[in-house]
């Protein structure tokens, strides 16, 4: 199969030597046109000033009006024009002195074309040394019909037409052996530049994705490649970095409660135990495996979300229903842990989003307010409407975000000073999960400090169909 830089220089060629060839013909067939209509111009003058004489004296015998010899100089316009008068049976009535006694060729058919009345142009082609151009012109003087004939040669018409044809033949072929050369080598130019950029693609592979194509300095198409691709490779290394970090960060992760797990099991073999160590190592280890269970989850809808694929489907959910339900589910944590787990009065607000996503990230950012909040503490939890959105807040009155934390909070596998200073349980994976969750169904989440102290996690959800639901359920509180 040709390549594109062949298929292209074959289209240049296909489309550059057809148009110059049009050309040169239609400029060829113009001159041509224009040269032949205006000797037929100057022909039909002359007759037709012939005619007129015949028609200024009718009575007199026919005779070509010729130029009397004398100090006047010539005519060019009578000029090797041959002249002759003809009665309708083509007798020769009078005849220009150049003819001598030869006359020009009369046929039967040209007296039966003259005889409708119209001129009659026609070229004779063995008629002298030249071919000759003729017309036959009707006269009607005194109720009797003349046949005016002026013949010019072809020969100075046909030459210039010859020449001119030369002429734009080799303007044609100057032209191709230009264009084409020069179609060529811009195509060679641009395929080569083309070249440069996919060779120096090919050199960057995953060990070097840092580094970047030289830009050619222009911000022409070539520029905006060279720009398009760049962009390309940064989000390929953004995206490779963060696979990257993300495996570390899994493995190590994943190995930390095996390497226990392992441990306390080998530990627990060395030498027969009685019945409660047995059931206290499986204690142990069962809580590793569920450690382990969670943290493999939270991985698998990482993964989804990554992939595009969303747990479930949005629909429309009682977003204040749900709310209630995820408190009710963890106030026994929260007796246990003597905190004040509250959830405010709202309307009955629907909103578009999975029910398991949104089961999902209540649980996980009560949870994570229920880990930082002192005994004695308060969480509220607040639902309200803010336009088309929305709006979940979990507010505590723990400890706070460190201000150089709050911009990673919502990354994979990070665990602020506060929960490392605690030993809070978690890997770091809850608040990446709720964050792809509410973003995978239109929504937001975001994270703040309190002015007196503690946090507040805020996600805002689209409604759905406006606030249709929110003014129903106020005009039933109202009634």
């Amino acid at each position: 199969m040709l390549s594109l830089r062949r298929r292209l220089t074959l289209i240049h060629l296909a489309v550059i030597v057809p148009v110059l060839a049009v050309a040169a013909w239609s400029g060829y067939w113009s001159l041509s046109r224009a040269a032949h209509g205006q000797l037929d111009a100057a022909l039909l003058a002359l007759a037709e000033a012939e005619a007129g004489v015949l028609l200024q004296n009718p009575t007199q015998p026919p005779r070509v009006h010729e130029v009397a010899p004398g100090p006047l100089p010539p005519s060019f316009v009578r000029l090797d024009r041959l002249v002759q008068i003809l009665d309708v049976q083509g007798r020769v009535l009078a005849r220009s002195a150049n003819l001598g006694s030869a006359q020009l060729p009369i046929t039967p058919s040209l007296l039966a074309r003259v005889a409708a009345g119209e001129p009659v142009f026609e070229t004779l082609q063995g008629y002298g040394e030249e071919p000759v151009r003729r017309v036959s012109v009707p006269v009607q003087a005194d109720g009797t019909t003349r046949i005016v004939q002026v013949a010019g040669s072809l020969d100075d018409v046909n030459h210039v037409v010859d020449s001119a044809g030369l002429l734009f033949l080799a303007l044609a072929v100057a032209l191709a052996l230009a264009v084409v050369p020069a179609g060529l080598l811009l195509t060679r130019r641009a395929f080569g530049a083309i070249d440069g950029v996919v060779r120096q693609a090919r050199r960057i592979g995953d060990g070097s994705l840092h580094e970047r194509l030289p830009h050619p300095g222009t911000h022409d198409e070539m520029g905006r490649l060279v720009d398009t691709l760049n962009e390309m490779l940064a989000r390929l290394e953004h995206t490779f970095e963060a696979q990257r970090r993300f495996t570390a960060d899994a493995s190590h992760e994943l190995r930390s409660p095996l390497s226990r797990l392992r441990t306390e099991l080998e530990v627990t073999l060395r030498r027969p135990r009685d019945a409660a160590e047995y059931v206290d190592a499986l204690r142990s280890g069962l809580e590793e495996v569920a450690r382990l269970t969670r943290l493999v989850e939270e991985l698998l809808v990482l993964a989804r979300l990554d992939a595009g694929q969303q747990p479930r489907a949005a629909e429309s959910v009682a977003l204040d229903r749900l709310v209630d339900d995820a408190v009710r589910r963890l106030q026994g944590t929260a007796r246990e842990r003597q905190v004040q787990l509250v959830a405010e009065p709202s309307p009955a607000i629907e909103v578009s989003i999975g029910r398991g996503a949104a089961d999902l990230v209540l649980a996980n950012l009560l949870d994570n307010a229920l880990k930082f909040s002192p005994t004695g503490g308060r969480i509220a939890v607040r639902v309200a409407v803010e336009e088309r959105d929305a709006v979940v807040s979990v507010s505590d009155e723990g400890p706070g975000i460190a201000a150089n934390e709050l911009p990673h909070l919502f990354d994979r596998f990070f665990r602020g000073s506060a929960a490392r200073a605690r030993g809070a349980p978690g890997v770091g994976l809850g608040l990446a999960v709720s964050r792809a969750m509410v973003e995978a169904s239109g929504g937001r989440i975001a994270a703040a400090n309190l002015p007196g102290g503690g946090a507040v996690f805020t996600v805002r959800v689209p409604l759905v169909s406006g606030a249709s639901r929110v003014a129903s359920g106020a005009a039933g509180s109202a009634a």
